[in-house]
Parts: structure tokens; C-alpha cells; sequence
């Protein structure tokens, strides 16, 4: 056996090295300190264990990973636990956490006259800021993209007096610990809406600035966002929904641009325009999820399963890169939507 062997030998029959897990808190709290309840160990979900911290900001604690998966979740002095889900580690894994501990609520903010040099024309954007984002500034966000932003968060300025309600929804899916927290971008409509949410052209509609449309939300909108919220600026924290037209808006965008988008959702599309294209004419797979559903009452259900059908045929899968989703007694409205807007949500930004 040459020397080079015996030496590999050798070290195959050396005891692996010890590993522990570690969580490192990353929270401003130099007063009060944060602690760890768990599951296992010197943990408990009654007591917790106290962490440690040189600046007040980030707090480590460890544990051997002899304990196997942990779960835990931090706390602020005996009574205040973090919101949201517990945290699941891996023996031996490393993990850092953005936790917070006030009201489960965030805010709706608004931008006016919000300028589209492509597009010659302004909106506003109403962005929703998730309940940490005051409270815990170190920590960054996914964003959701979503058109007629009118809709998403006041009935009052909803086209039909009713909201999608995504500021609700998504403060329940945060406090329940069933999704990550994100900023959600509406971006509002305008008068040319058909135009601007469509590929060319509808033999009866017409349309067809969706092109340029795209290079608003792309090169105008993202960038603004990046630049002056706290985002997580890359594809794979990155999605794009909308419904009716604004569907099919979505699934184009995020087909031309695979390489800023990783999710686009689609409710009740539209994906009848044009005799079909966008269904016809897909383009070759791409790294891109997608969420299809469509109601069983005039809601083009048949459309959408065409549409899911010629994904598969792709190589698209169910629950893997494809979700698909029949809302029975669902219609065409944004009722429907918010009443089943939790799906997507979830399967974008599952908690973890």
C-alpha cells in the first residue's frame, strides 16, 4: 500500500471531530437581554436559557449536537416570545434568526405620483412594511410584486369596494407561523391598464405595452425599492402575483425575466388573450415557480388548465415548481381572491 493510502487509511479511522449548534439572535437589546426556550436540553418552553452577546445586538448560544434537531424560539426577559413559528435547527448547524416581539401587525405606506419614464405616466405604490421592520433593523425582507394595487389594501379605494385584504392576510400567516415575513409592493393601475397588463394584441381588445410595462417594474420600480427599503434584492427572494389580466402579466414578466424573478402567481388569468399565445407559445423551462388556479364559476377554468397542462408537458410538477389550485364556487372577483390569496403566499415564503 503506497504512503499516500496508508495516510488516507489512517485518518478514515480517526473519532470525527465534536460539533454543536449554534443560533446567533440578531436583535437590539442591550438592556434586557435575550434567552432561548426550546424543546430539549437545558432548554424548555417554559425557562429560558441565556444567551450571550458582546454589543447587545447579536446573541449566541450553544448546544451539543448530540440533542439532535432542536426546536426553539427566543425570548425577551420571562413573558415576551418571539412572534411567529418556532425555529427548527439541524444538529450541528449554525443559524442566524431576525426575531420580533411586538404586535403582529405591519403598515400600508404610500408613494405618489410615482413617475414611469417608460410608460410617459405616474401611480402610486402602496407598500406593505411587515410588523418587524421597525423594530428590528438588522433584518431583511423577500418582496411581493403585485398589480392593481388599488385593490390590495382599502376597500375604499378598491375598484368594486372590496379589498384583497393582503395586509390582513399576511400579519395572520406571520403570527401564526405559517409564513416568513415580506414586503409587498402594489403597484397601482391606471386608466391604460388593459394595454399595460397585456402582450399584442387581442384580435377584440388589442392591448400590447406589455413589454414596456415589464421595464417599469424591472429598471424603475425594483431598483427604487432596493434602494431605499430593506429588501433581500435577489431572485430567489423575489415574486410577482396578480390577478385577471394582471395574471397573465405576471407569468410574461416573470418568464422574460427568470434571472430577477423566482415565483409569479396567477389568479383567475386571463390566459384566453390573444387566442392562447401565452399558452401555445411558451418559452423553454425556466427557474421560475408557478402558482395557476382559476374558480369553477365563469372564471376560465378551462383556460388555466390548458395553461397548467402545456407546463407539464414542460416537465413542470405539482407542489415542486407548479402549483395548481381549483377554487370551487369561486368567481372572477376580488373576493374570491383574498378569500384564497393565503396559498400562494404560503408556498412562496413558507415559514422557514
Amino acid at each position: 500500500m503506497t504512503l499516500a493510502r496508508l495516510a488516507l487509511a489512517a485518518a478514515s479511522m480517526l473519532p470525527l471531530a465534536a460539533h454543536a449548534t449554534t443560533v446567533r439572535v440578531h436583535y437590539d437589546s442591550p438592556k434586557g437581554g435575550v434567552a432561548i426556550r426550546g424543546d430539549k436540553g437545558p432548554m424548555s418552553w417554559s425557562k429560558g436559557a441565556a444567551a450571550n452577546s458582546g454589543d447587545g445586538k447579536v446573541w449566541t448560544y450553544t448546544w451539543p449536537d448530540e440533542l439532535g434537531e432542536v426546536h426553539m424560539k427566543p425570548a425577551l426577559g420571562d413573558d415576551k416570545v418571539a412572534i411567529g413559528g418556532a425555529y427548527k435547527l439541524a444538529a450541528g448547524s449554525t443559524r442566524d434568526i431576525y426575531p420580533f416581539f411586538g404586535a403582529p401587525f405591519g403598515k400600508v405606506k404610500i408613494i405618489p405620483d410615482f413617475a414611469s419614464p417608460q410608460l410617459k405616466n405616474s401611480r402610486k405604490l402602496r407598500i406593505y412594511l411587515p410588523p418587524s421592520y421597525d423594530e428590528n433593523r438588522a433584518k431583511r425582507y423577500p418582496v411581493l410584486y403585485m398589480h392593481d394595487g388599488q385593490n390590495l389594501f382599502d376597500a375604499r379605494t378598491a375598484a368594486f369596494g372590496v379589498e384583497w385584504g393582503i395586509d390582513e392576510t399576511v400579519n395572520r400567516l406571520v403570527a401564526t407561523g405559517v409564513m416568513e415575513e415580506i414586503i409587498v409592493v402594489g403597484i397601482d393601475n391606471t386608466p391604460a391598464r388593459v394595454d399595460e397588463y397585456t402582450p399584442c394584441c387581442d384580435p377584440q381588445y388589442g392591448g400590447g405595452q406589455l413589454d414596456t410595462y415589464q421595464r417599469f417594474v424591472v429598471d424603475t420600480v425594483k431598483p427604487y425599492i432596493d434602494s431605499t427599503l430593506r429588501t433581500l434584492p435577489g431572485k430567489e427572494s423575489t415574486a410577482i402575483m396578480g390577478s385577471s389580466l394582471g395574471g397573465i402579466a405576471s407569468v410574461s414578466i416573470a418568464q422574460k425575466n427568470a434571472a430577477v424573478f423566482s415565483k409569479a402567481a396567477s389568479l383567475s388569468g386571463s390566459f384566453w388573450w390573444n387566442k392562447e399565445a401565452l399558452v401555445t407559445a411558451l418559452p423553454p423551462r425556466l427557474p421560475v415557480k408557478f402558482y395557476l388556479d382559476a374558480g369553477t364559476v365563469k372564471d376560465g377554468l378551462e383556460d388555466t388548465i390548458k395553461m397548467r397542462d402545456a407546463l407539464q408537458k414542460q416537465g413542470y410538477r405539482q407542489d415542486a415548481d407548479l402549483f395548481y389550485h381549483v377554487a370551487e364556487g369561486a368567481t372572477h372577483n376580488e373576493k374570491s381572491w383574498a378569500a384564497r390569496v393565503d396559498k400562494p403566499l404560503a408556498w412562496f415564503f413558507p415559514w422557514q
